[in-house]
């Protein structure tokens, strides 16, 4: 048993962030360090961001459990699989269980059944979604009809919206981008949504803050290219750094507006008085305030929006972002291109492509036995 010490002064009271520095120089393999880092500091920053836990005394079991839960949103929203939380939960957990062997910690919260309880069932692969070509196709002509009828007839911001829609999904159908790398993470500091800067139509790519947590560029075929370049004319973003998909949402956008004219050094009386005078979208461009992009869950709505006007059902469902980089790369694969389908999605290896869609070459095997088999 550890000598009892001032938490003021003990190591437990050490910062997660530089206990976990601490554990990933002693993995000796360069893509588990890798893996590991990626996963460490998300967690550690959802733990800072949902919670207000930095130091490493301060986690608790808990704290494990809601990070499970959060886990299990995750993959019911699709964003993740449930094969992938669990190895999440298992990096987290691992992490801990070096912090008792290295006396940082008497017990490692993350073993305990109350927090493991929250983990997703992994069932495979059965229950993923993918976008099928009819599907995509349906809702990229709906949100083609609906950008030509607002062009025709609607206001301004009709227009805006749906340009704005129509080049979402766009990007997300055509070039195998993750949600989580164009919309903002409320829970990943460093996840605040694609920016223009990040767009380059005339290359037809787009730099993303990927999975591995480097920047990586994503693929922008034509079409997608083409409803971004709209999108861009019409909004007019003040600056480049400004988000590609900006959020709709009121009181974020009056939140950054007030944000960031007060670390201007206006008073409060001045920023009430300076939103009152003109409509919030005014006072965004002509302070050159950035707004917010919109969130992985805003994206969510948007795309139950969207889906529900086109009348595109999934099972009772809707269109989720993540299901359509699977369906493109499922397509792909599909037509015998495994080599595209892994560039298209950024996957480090072949063997990760081959594994991805597991279910095709078995398909693709049955009928070749069946062939030699009617031979005989």
């Amino acid at each position: 048993m550890r000598e009892e010490s001032d938490p003021a002064t003990s190591e437990s009271a050490a910062s997660v962030e530089s206990v976990i520095e601490r554990y990933l120089d002693g993995i000796e393999a360069g893509n588990s360090r890798k893996n590991y880092r990626s996963v460490l500091i998300g967690w550690e920053a959802w733990l800072r961001e949902q919670t207000d836990v930095t130091t490493l005394n301060a986690v608790t079991v808990m704290h494990c459990r809601r990070y499970a839960r959060r886990l299990k949103e995750l993959v019911r929203d699709g964003d993740l699989r449930a094969s992938t939380a669990n190895t999440y939960y298992a990096y987290v957990r691992a992490f801990l269980g070096f912090c008792v062997a290295d006396e940082l910690l008497d017990t490692n919260p993350a073993k305990s059944t109350r927090a493991t309880d929250e983990l997703p069932e992994d069932h495979g692969d059965r229950d993923r979604q993918f976008w099928k070509r009819k599907q995509r196709n349906a809702i990229l002509t709906h949100v083609d009809r609906r950008a030509a009828k607002a062009r025709t007839g609607g206001s301004e911001r009709e227009i805006r919206r749906a340009l704005r829609d129509r080049a979402l999904v766009a990007l997300l159908a055509l070039s195998g981008v993750r949600g989580g790398e164009v919309f903002a993470a409320p829970a990943d500091e460093r996840r605040t949504g694609l920016t223009w800067n990040d767009v380059d139509t005339d290359a037809n790519a787009v730099r993303v803050f990927g999975k591995s947590r480097e920047y990586e560029y994503a693929q922008l075929p034509e079409r997608a290219s083409a409803a971004l370049v709209d999108h861009r004319e019409r909004c007019d973003p003040a600056d480049a750094s400004w988000p590609v998909f900006p959020t709709g949402h009121g009181p974020s956008r009056r939140r950054a507006v007030e944000a960031e004219l007060g670390a201007r050094g206006w008073s409060d009386e001045e920023v009430d008085e300076r939103c009152e005078s003109a409509p919030l979208s005014t006072v965004i461009r002509e302070e050159r305030v950035a707004p917010p992009s919109l969130t992985t869950n805003g994206a969510r709505s948007v795309m139950k929006r969207l889906c529900a006007d086109a009348g595109v059902d999934v099972r009772g469902e809707y269109l989720k972002p993540h299901g359509a980089r699977r369906g493109l790369g499922h397509e792909l694969y599909a037509s015998g291109h495994a080599e595209l389908a892994q560039s298209a999605l950024r996957h480090v290896s072949i063997e990760t492509t081959h594994e991805s869609y597991s279910d095709i070459r078995a398909a693709e095997t049955a009928r070749q036995v069946d062939r030699v088999l009617k031979r005989d």
